[in-house]
């Protein structure tokens, strides 16, 4: 038993009212007090109550402070990657070890293995003990579908941090019990988590998408949505062929994933997300006016409000693209980790130059195309608007308080290279940037109200993305890729609906500044620099790049950043520069298990080059 009070307050509020508390859960291992197992399943509210504690921990990998201390609010996957840079620390945190390529099993967080576990553990003490709880028949049998989804939740975190990993069943362990210490196949486990979600699925009394009192549960969409994404994953380069990756090493090629490359995996990744948009219930949420300021047009306003759905003005039209969130935020939680020191934060990481080159001009043209209209003078005019959602530049306009209005950050050092201010580059940030993903326009970090916060960690562009890509890879098969894409074809439908969502102007061709005809080799990489924009800071780049087999080339690089600098005339000018050469080994591809589990089970095999 851990904290036996914090149980107390989280059944007082059951499911509707997730906090920033601690993340400690409760009936973890030995029951102590007289709150003990059979009186938590002897009572519906309480076993109501287990079930919701489960739930809290769904975002945690992709959580943007999922790497701060007792001591210190530090980043997350976003600056382990080639996102943004990490805040400097005196503790040796996971971010660092990976930009640096340091990272071995015997200093790297435990975090993927031990809360997974953890909480698998937790779904099979519920399993045992819902049949002795008060519910009517149809209520347990909803209860197990999410719980079930739950457990092939916590599996699939495992499995994109360390492939195949020992499966437990429903198996309880007691502290005087031996474990399983032999890990399952890549294939066993995709298989094991596609099977528990189709399960889930077919549960007659799990609506596709709850609503209502049950908003924020785990729906039947959810469970496809699941299958989808880990079968996307299967048909990657990482996993489909992989022999590569394990040649030179002891590892079986089986345990990190399929030692054969097989075209049919795209098929299938194709179809699973093709079920999850069959269902109808899910979309985009399109909205290019401001509903907070008058209506005035704000193009692409839907990407940013799909990040704040639990700001009731956007109710119900926000929730039509997310499939499963993570609702364990408290108040003003992102601002706290992105915003800038001026408002009491700067805590989580800092953009790269590298991901704001990255975003097109409003009119869809990269800014390398000198019919874009990038000006280098003027480098944040005219951008894809999605820019503006995500980077946070010098003179953005982010709230002040103690009433939230907004004010421009100064990041711009002045004429004699002097700092302006607490904001400035080089003293506030050290790329020139600051985070604007999922950050409230309305809310600084130190302001005294706020509400809790939800994020998306599951949403329906992630599996339109998915098909298109999947249908890409499958045209291309075994050929070289010179095929052209014809105007009609789904991927082009796909881009132009995400670019339309995010604000970019359809120009007179309608092509939303797509090159029209590219060959499915150009196609493969569009789709890959549009799921670089749409899904900043959302934790997808770090497995994107792996997964693609590319990251020995995007995080093996020098990252830069931006210094603007007043000049005597009064202008700007904006000079880039070095900020970290980041260090990629072949070994990161995969997470290593941590020390302290090997050392233990001597059976459980290391993944490969550690």
């Amino acid at each position: 038993m851990k904290n036996i009070l914090y149980l107390l307050l989280t059944l007082t509020v059951i499911w509707g009212c997730f906090s920033s508390c601690s993340d400690k859960g409760f009936l973890d291992e030995t029951v102590t007090t007289n709150l003990d197992y059979n009186k938590v399943f002897s009572d519906s509210a309480l076993t109501e109550g287990f079930l919701a504690e489960i739930y809290r921990e769904v975002g945690f990998d992709v959580k943007g402070n999922r790497f701060s201390t007792i001591s210190e609010q530090l980043g997350g996957l976003q600056t382990a990657c080639d996102e943004a840079e990490f805040r400097l620390s005196s503790e040796g945190i996971a971010d660092v070890q990976f930009a640096s390529g340091t990272v071995n099993p015997v200093i790297i967080t435990d975090d993927a293995w031990r809360i997974p576990y953890q909480n698998i553990r937790r779904v099979n003490v519920f399993f045992k003990g819902i049949e002795q709880a008060p519910l009517q028949k149809s209520r347990k049998d909803r209860l197990k579908a999410e719980a079930r989804f739950l457990r092939a939740w916590y599996y699939h975190i495992m499995v994109r941090h360390y492939g195949g990993v020992p499966l437990i069943g429903d198996t309880i362990y007691s502290n005087d019990d031996k474990t399983k210490d032999t890990r399952d196949t890549f294939d066993d486990c995709l298989k094991y988590i596609i099977n528990e979600c189709e399960t889930a699925a077919s549960e007659p009394n799990l609506p596709v998408k709850p609503s209502g009192t049950y908003y924020g549960r785990v729906g039947s969409g959810a469970c496809k949505a699941l299958i989808a994404r880990m079968k996307l994953y299967a048909a990657s380069p990482l996993y489909n062929g992989n022999s590569d990756i394990v040649a030179g090493t002891n590892v079986p090629a089986e345990l990190v994933g399929y030692p054969e490359y097989s075209k049919e995996r795209w098929k299938e990744a194709m179809d699973a997300a093709y079920n999850v948009i069959a269902l109808g219930r899910y979309s985009l949420y399109v909205l290019q006016t401001d509903p907070t300021n008058n209506n005035r047009p704000d193009p692409g306003h839907g990407f940013y409000a799909l990040f704040q759905a639990l700001e009731n003005i956007y109710k119900p039209g926000s929730l039509v693209e997310s499939i499963l969130d993570d609702r364990s935020l408290g108040r003003v939680a992102r601002e706290s980790w992105f915003q800038p020191p001026s408002r009491g934060a700067a805590k989580s990481g800092f953009i790269y130059q590298n991901l704001a080159d990255a975003f097109p001009m409003k009119n869809g043209k990269p800014i390398s195309d000198p019919a874009s209209g990038y000006d280098p003078n003027n480098p944040y005019a005219n951008r894809d608007p999605r820019f503006y959602n995500t980077v946070a530049h010098d003179q953005t306009m982010i709230a002040y308080p103690p009433n939230n209005i907004p004010e421009p950050i100064n990041v711009y050092l002045n004429a004699d290279g002097s700092s302006s201010g607490k904001d400035a580059v080089h003293q506030g940030t050290p790329t020139g940037y600051y985070i604007n993903k999922m950050v409230s326009r309305i809310r600084a970090a130190n302001a005294v109200h706020g509400d809790n916060e939800e994020t998306p960690i599951l949403r329906f562009a992630e599996i339109y993305m998915a098909y298109a890509e999947a249908m890409n890879e499958y045209e291309i098969g075994d050929g070289n890729g010179s095929q052209i894409v014809l105007p009609t074809d789904k991927t082009y439908e796909v881009l132009k609906a995400i670019r339309e969502r995010g604000g970019i102007e359809a120009g007179t061709d309608g092509m939303y500044g797509l090159k029209p005809n590219m060959t499915r080799l150009e196609m493969r990489q569009a789709i890959r620099d549009e799921r670089r924009i749409e899904f900043a800071i959302e934790g997808h780049r770090f497995f994107d790049v792996r997964r693609w087999k590319i990251a020995e080339q995007t995080d093996n690089q020098m990252m830069a950043g931006m210094e603007v600098r007043l000049k005597p005339d009064g202008g700007k000018s904006y000079t880039r520069f070095n900020v970290r050469q980041r260090v990629f080994r072949k070994a990161m591809y995969f997470w290593p298990i941590p020390y302290g589990e090997t050392s233990k089970s001597p059976n459980l095999i290391q993944n490969p080059n550690y």
